[in-house]
């Protein structure tokens, strides 16, 4: 698989900073491992355009990181200022 446990816990201690690298349910750690897939999936699609059923599922991730950085917009807003500049994801 493209995405090997050294690589998960690699994105958790990066993004989620003062939470355990164990703690997995944490909005900026669920944010980064959809990131990371989700720019997995988007170089797969620019080599196999005709994939639809895997861009129906990036669609998918695309929208469940859009919720969970509304939400993490909600409760803790510095907090996603920062994880938004440091994925360099657009708003």
């Amino acid at each position: 698989m493209y995405l090997t446990q050294e690589k998960k816990q690699k994105l958790f201690k990066t993004y989620s900073p003062g939470k355990s690298v164990t703690d997995t349910g944490a909005p900026e750690s669920q944010i980064a491992l959809y990131t990371e897939r989700i720019n997995h999936l988007t170089a797969h699609l620019n080599s196999n355009k005709k994939d639809f059923s895997t861009k129906a599922g990036l669609l998918k991730l695309v929208g469940k990181r859009r919720r969970m950085l509304d939400y993490l917009q909600h409760t803790n807003l510095t907090g996603y200022r920062d994880l938004i500049a440091k994925l360099n994801i657009r708003k």
